[in-house]
């Protein structure tokens, strides 16, 4: 699993059965340093399905690959690779490790 901000949503025509409901959303990828504050060093974006509502802006905790379709799995049979599984209010992050 992986943070991102959304940062836009991609419009389409046709839409596949069983994703109705949801959408699919721009997700810029946060790094390690875009995450402590410091200007991102990867330029990653993935278009992730979300049925949670996140808006532009909001960072956003998503999974790809096999695990994309594990919510879903086995009444329906979905065609993502990227999935928002959830919505971050709040991330304290710990920059210095206490040993």
């Amino acid at each position: 699993m992986r943070i991102g901000k959304v940062i836009g949503r991609v419009t389409h025509g046709v839409l596949y059965s069983t994703l109705q409901g949801g959408r699919f959303l721009i997700v810029e990828v946060q790094d390690r340093f875009a995450l402590s504050g410091q200007k991102r060093q990867t330029t990653d974006t993935v278009v992730a399905y979300d049925h949670l509502g996140a808006s532009d802006g909001d960072l956003v905790a998503f999974t790809e690959s096999r695990e994309a379709c594990q919510p879903f799995y086995p009444e329906k049979i979905v065609p993502l690779d990227a999935y928002i599984a959830a919505i971050l209010d709040t991330m304290v992050i710990q920059k210095e490790m206490n040993r």
